[in-house]
This record gives structure tokens, C-alpha cells and sequence, in this order.
């Protein structure tokens, strides 16, 4: 590797060359392929008002394509993250400084952990974690943050000097089940008992339906879009993603794209999109126009481990935040952000404050595994 680097600022995602961008991303989590963090793009879901400014971090390499790229945004909010620095941003701005806009590293809307360093060369990394550090100076933001990083990412940036930042998400992990009921053999016989009850009551009267890549039409997308907006409105106040983002979805990511929708007759009523990944299907999304008792946990977590289950998948992530997922057999794991702060005196608050939150979210975790489902012994 050459000693002299150079970092540039590409004008989004769409600037750069697919086969360039993911030959840094690899083919293994779909939210970081050039066709879903593109579809964004085109879609208008980040971008021009949005308060997401797609601005990639790229270092090429010797051959001139790039060896390294950060999926970096410059951000004027904190909505969309799921790691929540509010109290960070008000602190910043009591004390007469301009906490936004601050640099993201991550995919919008979006709380999967992944890479955060997209390399095509190893040898690249601390170079583009420094070339982060570079533009948050020389731009003179507050902050840059990067989040939901990968487990295997988290020494690089503390090498870095990077803070990092601890949470919880809830993850089903296959055992090797042949079915869903070699699962609920897992379970304790109470838990199994509860989730058969609930399972039947969630789809009486109802069909479900997986529908993948092209088996997906407009008008799966315009009942999904119904969903996602009732669930949008009442969540952030307004969807973060466009209808025009949905086809452009499936355009881009074909079969790893799966839609499952629950119709009573021939009328769609809920829906879940899940993305699939090399070795874990991605719940992201859900809604419904019609109130059913348990039908969130059907489509959400039952089918998608049915789904896990029939394609030789390791986990599920679905989503964000939940202790409601532990009774049905998700398990508590560690996610981690890093978080750059120039300003010594902000960020040695910010460190104080993240070591004893890292303390919390440990003695957290151990209580909640304790309250899995599973069979003891």
C-alpha cells in the first residue's frame, strides 16, 4: 500500500460505480449494497430535505477504484438512528455551540448492525476511519457517529479512540431446527403452549402469504404502502421512506427482498418486509389496517423464523428495541455505535457518561436472559 492516502467526499452513493461500491461492501448484508443505499437515493428518502445529505467517505487505492468507503451522511437531526443523542445535542447547544448538522455513519433508517468500514482492502481501515475524523474537523461539525457497527468492527474504532456506545436489540438464533415445531421443543412446555394459542388466534380467518423478488406487484407495494404509512404517522410523526422506494427495492435486490401479508379473502390487511441477508433475515418494516390480536408477532417474529428456518438461515433480526420478543424465543446481544467528539471537555461528559451506561446495559442483558423461554437443564 502506498504511504500517501487520499480521501475524498463522493457525491452520494449514486456516484459511484455499483460493481465499485460493492466490491468494498461485499454481498453479505443487503442494507449496505449500492442497490438499497441507491434506492434511497433515487427515491428522494435521503436527500434534499430530508436531513440526510449522502456524502460517502471514500479512499481509493493504487489501482484508482476505491479501496475503502464509509456510508457517511451529514446530518441536521437525530431522527432515523435509533441511537439516541438528544441529551448530547442539548447539552452542546446550552453551551453556545451548533450541535447539528454532525456527521452518521450508517444506513438510514435502519438499526441492522453491519460494517461500517466498507473495505476492499484491510490495510485501508485506519485510514478511513481517519479520513472521518479529518472531515468532522476540517467541516468543524460537533460529532461523528458511527452506528450499529459490526462486533468484529468495535476494535478498530476504540484503536481509533473512538467512545463507544452499548444497547440491546433481541435476535433469534437457529439451533439447527428442522422446523418451527423442532423449536418450540426448545421451549419450556408453558411458553410452547402460549405461543401455539397465540399463533392460532393471530391467522383465524386469515391466509398468509410470502411473496419474494418478483412475485411482489405494485399492488402488493400499494397495500404495503397503506401499512407502513399508519405505522410511519404514528411512530415518527411521518414515514422516513417514499412509495416510489418499495419497487425500486425489489428492481435492485430481486429475491432477497420477501413480503409476507396476511389477507382475509382476497383482501390484504398486514404486512411485513423482511430483507434476506447470507446468513440472517432482516425484519424491517410492518403495518396493518386492521386490528388483530397477535398478528404483529405472527408476521413479525413467527414467520420470519419459519422463513429463517426453510432457508438455512443463522438468526433474525427484527428490529429495534422490543422485550416482548424474549417470551418468543429472541434472545438480548449487544449492539455498539462509535461516537468521535473533537471537543476535549464534550467529550469527556460524553465518555463519563457512556461507561456507566455500558455498565447498565450489561447488568440489563444478564437479567434478561435469565427470562428466555427456553428449557432449563
Amino acid at each position: 500500500m502506498s504511504t500517501a492516502i487520499t480521501a475524498r467526499i463522493a457525491e452520494g452513493v449514486l456516484s459511484i460505480p455499483a460493481a465499485d461500491w460493492d466490491a468494498c461492501a461485499g454481498t453479505d448484508n443487503p442494507f449496505l449494497s449500492h442497490a438499497f443505499l441507491a434506492a434511497l437515493e433515487r427515491s428522494g428518502s435521503v436527500g434534499g430535505r430530508s436531513g440526510w445529505q449522502p456524502l460517502p467517505v471514500v479512499v481509493d487505492g493504487n489501482d484508482g477504484k476505491p479501496a475503502a468507503i464509509a456510508p457517511a451522511y451529514a446530518k441536521a437531526h437525530s431522527q432515523g438512528e435509533y441511537v439516541f443523542d438528544h441529551a448530547w445535542a442539548d447539552a452542546w447547544q446550552q453551551a453556545g455551540g451548533e450541535y447539528y448538522p454532525k456527521l452518521q455513519v450508517a444506513v438510514p433508517f435502519t438499526p441492522v448492525p453491519g460494517p461500517r468500514l466498507l473495505l476492499r482492502d484491510a490495510a485501508y481501515g485506519p485510514a478511513l476511519i481517519a479520513a472521518l475524523e479529518s472531515v468532522t474537523r476540517g467541516s468543524q461539525l460537533s460529532s461523528a457517529h458511527a452506528t450499529f457497527i459490526a462486533p468484529d468492527e468495535v476494535s478498530a474504532w476504540e484503536a481509533a479512540g473512538w467512545l463507544m456506545r452499548a444497547g440491546t436489540q433481541f435476535h433469534w438464533h437457529n439451533h439447527g431446527y428442522a422446523d418451527f415445531d423442532a423449536f418450540l421443543g426448545a421451549l419450556a412446555s408453558r411458553k410452547r403452549k402460549a405461543i401455539r394459542k397465540e399463533r392460532a388466534a393471530a391467522v383465524e380467518g386469515l391466509t398468509i402469504r410470502h411473496l419474494a423478488g418478483a412475485e411482489i406487484t405494485e399492488a402488493h407495494w400499494d397495500a404495503f404502502w397503506a401499512f407502513y404509512q399508519d405505522t410511519g404517522s404514528r411512530k415518527w410523526g411521518r414515514p422516513y421512506l417514499t412509495r416510489s422506494f418499495f419497487p425500486l427495492l425489489t428492481e435492485g435486490l430481486g429475491d432477497r427482498v420477501l413480503l409476507i401479508l396476511a389477507y382475509r379473502g382476497d383482501r390484504p390487511i398486514a404486512g411485513a418486509l423482511n430483507l434476506v441477508g447470507a446468513d440472517a433475515l432482516y425484519g424491517r418494516y410492518w403495518g396493518a389496517t386492521e386490528d388483530v390480536p397477535f398478528l404483529h408477532f405472527e408476521l413479525c417474529y413467527y414467520q420470519a423464523i419459519e422463513a429463517a428456518i426453510a432457508r438455512g438461515l443463522q438468526r433474525v433480526e427484527a428490529g429495534a428495541q422490543g422485550e416482548h420478543k424474549l417470551a418468543r424465543g429472541y434472545a438480548p446481544v449487544t449492539t455498539w455505535s462509535a461516537h468521535y467528539l473533537p471537543n476535549r471537555n464534550f467529550r469527556s461528559a460524553v465518555a463519563e457518561f457512556l461507561e456507566r451506561e455500558r455498565e447498565a446495559v450489561a447488568h440489563e442483558q444478564e437479567y434478561l436472559g435469565e427470562l428466555t423461554p427456553f428449557r432449563r437443564g
